[in-house]
């Protein structure tokens, strides 16, 4: 785009390789590396369901992971940007492109104001675990609200401490707040998750947990719902929407590899989604858990029942509830960045300003969708999302076309991705984004 962009990227940036690393992990790694991974490996047989994850894993990392962050940083701007730069290539009109962009941004906006409500149930319960009020409960599950959508119930005073938290972040810029954080954020959590992962193994009974993430049942390999479960848990791990990804790779600086920067993304996204597995499921399985409770449910109510039982389960608690914290920090501020960086664009406005209208806006709306996040995230999740990483896709690598793919995604690298790269990414990545968007409809979401 014009000045605004320039100017928005000379204000601000990523100032390592590891810190846009982090931070990248940090918006790929959220809840549903928490909470519905390990549902999935539950459901769809351990091992039967990991091998498929594993092959989606690689190949959508291999080719719209570099391709979002490859666009943003050739734009040096969000997707509204991005997108106007593509569609200038090919035809010299950039406005087409503007407003198509749009639709990722209000992606990225619906779906952090869902997610704000969910980071309002996880501060609570971050905070009980280190009053001691969450212990106190103990395995009744009566007390904790039993098996209901905990996630409708009114929560207001903790959805503005979740907001105020972000701003704190955000407000501080891209290399001195979210670049920061995340550095403080994702090495503490997986050391918390390898600590707690080591604990539970001790416990009597965890060894059916593992048995059974490592059992191959190979008769589940020809269920289709295996793979199309596998695939969206993957592509929506990965973060691909058009959005988040694109503006982060807007701030890496130009002599970073990408190529490089995507593998270790989906590298660490996947470690963490192992670790969260490795820790629910044996410690379900040796506190007798019910793992057929998803969503919500699993982490609000049954797993505090199974923690609330172990020896030693206060801090058991206070540990899962701070990984779970750092996850939806990490993953919240990265969503409410891309419209944060839109109005940076668009209208010049300067970051505090703009980052408390964004979330001034995010906290209202929150508060008034309390009832109904499920149905909200749902909308975002099974259309929306699916969409950008769709029109992301088409506009990188079908409208500016392949010299200036190669160009930017090679940009950085010490060596050329290979030859397998764009007809990749052009056929078989944007494929699967219509397939996201078809699946999810006909199933009522898979990621």
């Amino acid at each position: 785009m014009g000045a605004p962009d320039k100017t928005l990227e000379q204000r601000d940036g990523f100032k390592s390789k590891w810190g846009f690393i982090l931070a990248c992990i940090g918006s790929a790694v959220g809840m549903g590396n928490i909470w519905r991974f390990p549902i999935m490996v539950s459901k769809f047989g351990g091992l039967t369901f990991l091998i498929p994850y594993f092959i989606f894993v690689v190949l959508i990392g291999a080719s719209g992971v570099i391709g979002e962050f490859a666009l943003g940083r050739s734009a040096g701007a969000g997707p509204i940007g991005a997108f106007g730069k593509c569609t200038e290539i090919r035809t010299g009109n950039k406005k087409v492109g503007e407003a198509i962009g749009v639709i990722p941004i209000v992606g990225s906006m619906a779906l952090a104001i869902g997610y704000t409500v969910v980071m309002g149930w996880i501060f609570k319960y971050t905070f009980m675990s280190f009053s001691g009020e969450m212990f106190s409960m103990g395995q009744d599950m009566g007390t904790i609200g039993g098996t209901f959508d905990l996630i409708s119930v009114s929560n207001l005073p903790w959805i503005i401490v979740a907001v105020v938290v972000g701003f704190a972040i955000m407000a501080m810029g891209v290399s001195g707040g979210i670049e920061k954080a995340n550095k403080i954020m994702m090495p503490v959590l997986f050391f918390l998750f390898i600590a707690l992962g080591v604990y539970i193994f001790t416990l009597d009974g965890s060894g059916e947990g593992y048995k059974y993430i490592f059992t191959l049942k190979p008769e589940g390999l020809l269920n289709i719902q295996v793979w199309v479960f596998a695939f969206g848990q993957a592509f929506f791990s990965l973060s691909v929407a058009g959005n988040g990804s694109v503006i982060y790779g807007s701030y890496l600086p130009k002599n970073e590899s990408i190529p490089s920067s995507a593998r270790n993304v989906a590298l660490f996204d996947t470690m963490a989604a192992m670790l969260a597995a490795l820790v629910i499921l044996p410690a379900m399985a040796a506190g007798g858990g019910d793992m057929t409770a998803a969503g919500p449910g699993l982490m609000f109510v049954w797993l505090v029942n199974v923690i609330n039982g172990m020896p030693g389960g206060r801090i058991v608690g206070i540990i899962f509830f701070v990984c779970v914290l750092f996850a939806g920090v990490s993953s919240i501020i990265n969503l409410y960045e891309a419209p944060v960086a839109t109005l940076q664009e668009k209208f010049g406005l300067k970051r505090v300003p703009a980052t408390g209208i964004i979330l001034a806006v995010g906290c209202v709306i929150a508060i008034l969708i309390q009832a109904i996040t499920s149905q909200w995230m749902d909308v975002v999740s099974i259309y929306i999302c699916p969409l950008g990483a769709f029109l992301a896709g088409v506009m990188f690598f079908w409208v500016a076309g392949k010299d200036y793919v190669l160009k930017h995604v090679n940009e950085g690298s010490s060596k050329p991705i290979g030859g397998w790269f764009y007809p990749l990414a052009k056929y078989a990545y944007c494929i699967l984004a219509v397939v996201a968007l078809v699946a999810g409809a006909i199933y009522g979401g898979i990621g």
